[in-house]
């Protein structure tokens, strides 16, 4: 079979490339091993945001598949289009050009490898006992743990453990730095923490997990974090990789082999599902000749913790470490009519813009932080600055205000 385009995997990243090549005209060949939607839609985000949005784990449990199944079925749709064809089966690289997905040969002037990520074990005692687990088969237990251990205060962890504590089990996160979510600004953080906390969370900050055995709990989920899903046969093709950083791309996602991408978690640039999906549509640009004006360098990203958090930019920890100059501007969401109507007045955002005013960052936790988030992140695309934000009218009341006040 020839092709012009050759994708290999069908997570966001995957099915985004297939999708938008097709709309420019080319032909396209996707493979995939597994179910439609890669990570994100079968064992990662969308099953998680089922859980934050069912009001028990029986309920949680129910409702999972039927929200996979149905958005797996829009996927598989997505797939069918005129211009695309989907092979069911492992790929494996025969040359630069060359793949074998099952017992088809494909060839293809352009490839796009999207092979995500998967779960990173560390190097514990006892790691094999049957109570350890990871966020795939978390989701499939089908009776609720009464104690859950939480190995990792990422963005994995801290969820799940929002998650299990309000269904009613008791839970402790174990974390080897002082603080939860790195990425989020260390003030935000701790906040959040804070309030888990007072909800019943146990954390046990700047701890070292030596064995499991040690571990008093029903469950024990691992989420130290994702390795990026290389394979030995990458070798044929000829481009540079390794396994623990992925496989090495420039801005236009094209590895060391020209024709040949690298998209989403694979690359290890920034493992999430957004990013993937614009990296698929540089990677598909680059191949069609087209320029666009995707600004990497501005990546949002949620924890849908309860409430939830949310960051764009650079937090004050970064700022100061690169010796910038910068104004921290704050507001809280118990200022904010909408949020006390809504009985959620726990909330803090924190704006950071440069000399000039210009908007360097938003960190933020509160209900509906993520959109608040998503609101920064357009204004940093377009470099607006504070005294602009300041101009613009936001429909009163909303939580959208608690972004305009900041500015303020």
């Amino acid at each position: 079979m020839k092709t012009d385009v050759l994708i290999i995997g069908a997570g966001p990243g995957g099915y985004r490339a297939a999708e938008y090549a097709a709309r420019q005209g080319l032909q396209v060949v996707i493979a995939e091993q597994d179910e439609v939607g890669g990570t994100c839609l079968n064992r990662g985000c969308i099953p998680t945001k089922t859980y934050v949005h069912s009001t028990s784990f029986a309920e949680a449990v129910e409702r999972q598949q039927q929200v996979v199944s149905q958005l797996r079925s829009g996927v598989e749709g997505i797939l069918s289009a005129p211009g695309i064809t989907l092979l069911r089966g492992h790929a494996a690289f025969q040359d630069a050009h060359t793949v074998l997905v099952g017992s088809e040969e494909v060839t293809a002037e352009h490839i796009i490898i999207a092979t995500g990520s998967s779960a990173k074990m560390p190097p514990i005692e006892g790691i094999d006992d049957p109570r350890v687990m990871t966020s795939t088969e978390l989701l499939q237990l089908t009776e609720q743990p009464k104690r859950l251990c939480i190995i990792g205060a990422g963005v994995i962890g801290m969820e799940f453990a929002s998650v299990f504590n309000r269904f009613g089990t008791e839970v402790t996160v174990i974390e080897f730095l002082k603080e939860c979510l790195p990425m989020l600004d260390g003030d935000v953080a701790k906040r959040l923490r804070k309030l888990l906390e007072k909800r019943g969370i146990t954390f046990k900050m700047k701890t070292a997990v030596q064995s499991v055995k040690d571990i008093d709990a029903d469950a024990i989920l691992i989420a130290t974090g994702r390795k990026p899903n290389v394979s030995a046969d990458f070798q044929q093709a000829g481009f540079a990789y390794d396994e623990r950083s992925g496989i090495q791309v420039d801005d236009n996602y094209e590895t060391t082999v020209k024709g040949i991408y690298a998209i989403g978690d694979v690359n290890g640039r920034q493992m999430l599902a957004h990013a993937a999906e614009m990296q698929a549509m540089r990677a598909v640009n680059h191949i069609v000749g087209k320029q666009d004006g995707i600004r990497f360098d501005i990546m949002p990203a949620a924890i849908f913790t309860e409430p939830e958090a949310a960051c764009v930019g650079l937090n004050e920890d970064q700022l100061k470490a690169q010796g910038m100059a910068y104004e921290c501007r704050k507001s809280f969401w118990r200022a904010n009519g909408k949020a006390l109507a809504m009985n959620e007045g726990e909330g803090l955002l924190k704006l950071f813009a440069d000399a000039d005013g210009r908007i360097l960052g938003c960190h933020a936790f509160g209900a509906h932080a993520a959109d608040l988030i998503q609101e920064a992140s357009v204004l940093m695309c377009r470099d607006t600055t504070l005294s602009q934000l300041r101009d613009m009218v936001h429909i009163h009341p909303t939580l959208s205000e608690v972004l305009k006040a900041a500015a303020e």
